[in-house]
C-alpha cells in the first residue's frame, strides 16, 4: 500500500514538472528514515502478536461462561 502511494506521488510530481534529478535526491534523502520506519514497525508487529494472542484467549475464556445478573 505504501509502494502504491509512493508511485502515485512520484508520477504526480513528474506530471507537475518536478525534475527527475530532484526526485532522485529526495528518494535518497528519504531512504534512511523510511527504512527505520518499516524496521521499527516490523519489530512492533512481531512483538505485539505474542501478547495479543494470550490476551485474546483470556478474554474468550471469560466470555464462554457468562455470569452476572440475568444469566443462569
Amino acid at each position: 500500500m505504501y509502494a502504491l502511494a509512493a508511485a502515485i506521488a512520484f508520477v504526480g510530481a513528474l506530471a507537475l514538472g518536478v525534475p527527475l534529478g530532484t526526485l532522485a535526491w529526495l528518494a535518497l534523502v528519504a531512504a534512511c528514515p523510511l527504512m527505520m520506519f518499516f524496521m521499527m514497525r516490523g519489530m512492533r508487529d512481531s512483538g505485539g502478536h505474542a501478547g495479543q494472542d494470550s490476551t485474546d484467549k483470556d478474554q474468550l475464556g471469560r466470555h464462554d461462561h457468562p455470569t452476572g445478573p440475568g444469566h443462569t
